[in-house]
């Protein structure tokens, strides 16, 4: 019987991506620790988010905040707006309560095992199998779509996902190896991600090309099949950019729960298919004539921008005026930033 986890971790060892959080092939075999603050970090950043996207804000939160004590230690607003362009935010509200949980009841160490991990704030069964197969190469499965797909063509399966998710994990589970877990891990999601790819697998390079039945059965191009999704609904609403003659911005913090929780953006209306204007203060508003437009997971977004330049004792019902040294536009999500590119050309200096 063939094995194919030595297979898979021969190919590894000699191509593995590189990555800010993770330690090479051959260094882990020297003995060389991965820092489970790292890893634990790097896979809630890529939660529903790409490599390439992350690879920079895992940089700079580390320089930021060097530890989990760091972390824990931050201020939220700091936290928030370093996140911002990031998306899903949650994570970001998630990754300060978890970095104040290990500090508070693990005595600023995590966890190495599954069960323990499981017990922290907005860590699930992904990140807590990934965490301690990457950092502490414990024997656990980690399946992402990645895996998913590399074990859906692996083993010719054409049950659609999600449906098919309890499947593909008990084959991915019967392949990870007691030797070497963390390695194969990232291994099998290295293949999904630069061999095994959604289109045009490149499968005469692949090292599982031959035990592959997708392939030989013609269909790897097709897999995995995924029941298709309903049509994504729009919501509409208004938001208002007002700035102060001496340059002041107004701006709101979020309410924490729901979408953009916690984040700095312009004071609105509420979102949906009917939305009421609400402004912060009475004003003659300006309509402008672009929408800004975003979409996030369940549902694309369309707000129109109403502008005004406010007198010096402007007093809003809501949200506080920012003068320009105390405001970057950066720290904005990205929804609210799109409102910003389109509103500041109206209200820029003279």
């Amino acid at each position: 019987m063939r094995d194919l986890s030595s297979e898979l971790l021969a190919w590894y060892d000699v191509h593995a991506r590189e990555m800010p959080w993770r330690v090479p092939p051959a260094e882990r075999k020297a003995g060389v620790l991965p820092d489970p603050y790292a890893v634990w970090m790097s896979e809630v950043m890529l939660q529903q988010t790409t490599v390439a996207a992350v690879r920079d804000y895992h940089r700079k939160f580390l320089s930021f905040w060097p530890t989990v004590r760091d972390l824990a230690a931050a201020e939220d607003a700091d936290v928030m707006a370093a996140w911002a362009g990031l998306g899903y935010y949650a994570r970001a509200r998630n990754l300060l309560k978890c970095a104040r949980a290990v500090m508070a009841d693990h005595g600023g160490v995590f966890p190495d095992n599954v069960e323990d991990l499981l017990t922290l704030p907005g860590v699930g069964p992904y990140t807590a199998a990934a965490v301690a197969a990457i950092a502490f190469d414990r024997s656990e499965t980690v399946v992402d779509g990645n895996v998913e797909r590399v074990m859906a063509r692996l083993y010719d399966i054409h049950a659609p996902l999600p449906a098919s998710k309890a499947e593909l994990t008990v084959k991915a589970k019967e392949l990870t190896p007691q030797n070497r877990p963390g390695d194969y891990a990232q291994a099998v999601m290295d293949l999904g991600a630069t061999i095994c790819t959604p289109r045009s697998p490149a499968c005469g390079i692949c090292p599982w090309r031959d035990p592959c039945a997708a392939r030989v059965a013609g269909t790897a191009a097709e897999l995995p099949k995924k029941t298709p999704k309903k049509k994504t609904p729009t919501r509409y609403g208004f938001v208002y950019v007002a700035r102060r003659i001496d340059g002041a911005w107004l701006l709101e913090t979020r309410p924490e729960n729901g979408l953009l929780g916690g984040m700095l953006g312009w004071p609105g209306s509420d979102w949906g298919d009917d939305p009421k204007p609400d402004p912060p203060f009475e004003a003659e508003w300006a309509v402008l004539a672009e929408e800004a437009r975003h979409t996030f997971t369940h549902f694309h977004l369309r707000l129109r921008i109403m502008t005004v330049r406010a007198d010096a004792d402007t007093q809003p019902m809501r949200g506080q005026f920012f003068l320009p040294d105390a405001f970057s536009p950066a720290a904005l999500p990205t929804a609210m930033r799109k409102v910003f590119d389109l509103a500041h050309v109206t209200l820029r200096d003279d």
